[in-house]
């Protein structure tokens, strides 16, 4: 059963950090904070919010469980395309006391251990972002030979794979699928990419039918027992680019389901994109939640977990 949040009641306190008696913390990151169960892990999607890989002082109350919930959706939907680590998001069997319990719902997961491959696997179906940026000057994109005349948004031929490393701090940064290679072997490199454009073909069909443009998204993959599986979390709005179809016109930014709405808070101020960040105003972390919220509505809708 969807969060009560995801229904439509309004957000809880916004969390901005965990802290849980008798588990042992794995790991924090921008987001989420991972506890280690042993062979499994506890990920906590708290309400954190990076922007140009800075994390905001405040929370948007609700977007941790938005994560969960779409992450839920969207590793159900795609188990077949790609096995991933999802267990449960029952936290029952933890045994914490009501006040834990509480803060947990809605958004955890519990999730198999898996040797991460430290490569983000990005593939992109429109020009946006760094790729937008390189074709102005290049007429490439990470790697790829793309046609001229394109113009910001526009729809590639097809979905390509453009890798980036993942950085412990700061920026990722751009490889091609030949540095990749490099640094986690031609063959991996291979199924990672082959897999990545089978889950966004499937993801991208089900956005369509859904009025959605699924323009760009990254995935995290695990080694276990020697097989790939999809770990971490799964087409959000931290991880990818949604945009309304309905509203579609190529020449320009696009309307989208994210923290974009952040960013041109923030870009609008002057900041230089190094912390500390400025403050968010109330309205803005308020309009923030609700674009993160329809984007699990916009989605998910009558297929709700």
């Amino acid at each position: 059963m969807a969060h009560p949040f995801l229904a439509g009641a309004a957000p809880p306190s916004g969390i901005s950090e965990t802290q849980i008696p008798g588990l042992k913390l794995f790991a924090r990151g921008k987001v989420r904070d991972m506890y280690d169960l042993g062979d499994r892990l506890l990920m906590v999607a708290t309400d954190r919010l990076s922007a140009y890989d800075v994390v905001m002082r405040e929370p948007i109350p609700g977007k941790g469980i938005v994560l969960t919930g779409l992450s839920e959706f969207w590793f159900d939907r795609t188990r077949e395309v790609v096995p991933n680590h999802l267990l449960s998001t029952d936290v029952g069997e933890l045994d914490l006391s009501d006040e834990f319990m509480k803060m947990l719902d809605g958004r955890s997961m519990i999730v198999r251990r898996a040797e991460r491959v430290d490569v983000e696997c990005v593939v992109r179906g429109y020009l946006a972002g760094s790729g937008w940026a390189e074709y102005r000057k290049s007429g490439t994109c990470i790697g790829h030979t793309l046609p001229p005349g394109l113009v910001e948004s526009s729809r590639l031929p097809e979905p390509i794979f453009t890798p980036a490393t993942k950085e412990a701090s700061g920026h990722d940064i751009n490889i091609s699928t030949a540095q990749m290679a490099d640094l986690v072997g031609k063959e991996l490199t291979s199924e990672l990419a082959d897999a990545s454009l089978r889950l966004y073909s499937a993801a991208a069909a089900h956005c369509q039918q859904r009025g959605i443009i699924l323009a760009d998204t990254k995935f995290e993959f695990g080694l276990l027992d020697g097989d790939i599986i999809l770990i971490d979390e799964a087409l959000t709005p931290d991880s990818s680019r949604f945009w309304p179809a309905d509203g579609f016109a190529p020449g320009g930014s696009q309307p989208s389901f994210d923290k974009q709405y952040v960013r041109d808070y923030l870009d609008a101020t002057g900041w230089d994109h190094e912390p500390p960040p400025p403050p968010l105003p109330t309205e803005v972390v308020s309009r923030t939640t609700e674009k993160y919220r329809e984007a699990y509505v916009r989605i998910v809708g009558d297929g709700a977990p």
